[in-house]
């Protein structure tokens, strides 16, 4: 059934279409679904008219994104940003920032999740961290707001909110909840300390493209922060959707850690310090993601990201597992989870 059949329920579709036809650039006919997003953005691919094949290429990307949940200007402002620092992303074909709608360059189909595998992991892996590097040598304080220790803490927050409470079904003790606190603030306490720079937020797998030229291309960079050095590192090494032996991620962590020092980047300035600050950012992101794709099935009924939890848990336990500061965290979710405790080394 075509999408257009259902403009008479969908008055956000309705909006889009009819503003489509004014700019008379694409076949709206043509409309069809480009990809699923955790947010409440859609997007959709539409046919180039014959005339403007040549200028705009044979798609192109409409994006709607409702003004009062979605922020357009940010996404216009970090497009800037990004193209400036010489990383591949969506052009802006024409926008109607009031009505929260765009229209975009098509990077394709082919996602890094899709195209990924052992044989091209550490070719890939090198051009997505050479392309964060290219946005971080322009970081600036005062451009972006700041990913501060508020903010920070309120993610882990969707951890006992949604993970905890809603999936789990479980309620804290005082002492419980104080115990995860205090891993919390040992977390937010090594990330806080941390050089800051631009943060794209989630720069994984699924927001990287493989285009013709200048891989990757980079989606979904609208919520950008000034914040702790290693978060886009360990969002793209630890990824929630596709996961790797540890050693791989170890030489791609410490080849990404040579490069961005040698460029004069602040990163720690030994190995082991680094990687520390890596295992503790992702900690944090994947203590987040645990709540927020809990938070994603119980309220808005996307049930498909509970199939991503295992991959994530075992990044907790394998990470809090490491450090005695973080330790607590595997006895209480050995208590919640109802698990025999696992013999381990603590550094």
């Amino acid at each position: 059934m075509s999408l257009l059949q259902n403009l008479t329920t969908d008055t956000r579709l309705e909006l889009l279409v009819t503003w489509l036809r004014g700019l008379n650039v694409v076949d709206v006919d043509s409309l069809r679904p480009a990809s699923a997003d955790a947010s409440f953005r859609r997007y959709f691919r539409l046919d180039v008219l014959p005339a403007h094949q040549a200028t705009l290429g044979l798609t192109l990307i409409a994006m709607d994104a409702p003004p009062e949940r979605e922020n357009v200007l940010g996404f216009v402002k970090l497009d800037e940003m990004l193209t400036h620092a010489g990383v591949t992303v969506p052009r802006i074909v024409a926008t109607d920032y009031e009505a929260g709608l765009m229209l975009l360059s098509d990077l394709g189909t082919t996602t890094y999740l899709s195209a990924l595998n052992h044989d091209n992991a550490s070719a890939m892996y090198a051009e997505a961290l050479e392309a964060l590097v290219k946005f971080q040598l322009t970081s600036r304080p005062d451009v972006l707001p700041e990913y501060d220790r508020a903010f920070l803490q309120r993610e882990m927050n969707l951890f006992p909110e949604w993970y905890i409470g809603k999936h789990l079904n479980a309620t804290l003790t005082e002492k419980q909840a104080a115990t995860l606190q205090g891993v919390f603030d040992a977390i937010l306490a090594n990330v806080t300390a941390q050089a800051q720079v631009y943060v794209h937020r989630d720069y994984h797998s699924r927001n990287l493209m493989v285009v013709d030229a200048g891989n990757p291309g980079v989606l979904d960079f609208q919520d950008a922060l000034y914040g702790p050095m290693t978060y886009d590192v360990a969002s793209l090494l630890r990824d929630a959707y596709v996961q790797w032996d540890e050693e791989l991620v170890l030489d791609w962590a410490i080849r990404y850690w040579q490069h961005a020092k040698s460029l004069g980047l602040p990163v720690a300035p030994d190995i082991d310090a680094f990687y520390k600050d890596f295992e503790y950012m992702a900690l944090q992101r994947h203590l987040k993601i645990l709540g927020l794709f809990c938070r994603l099935n119980y309220r808005d009924g996307k049930a498909q990201y509970l199939d991503d939890l295992p991959t994530v848990m075992e990044y907790v336990r394998k990470t809090a597992g490491r450090y005695k500061d973080l330790k607590p965290l595997i006895k209480l979710l050995d208590l919640l989870e109802d698990r025999e405790p696992q013999v381990g080394y603590t550094f």
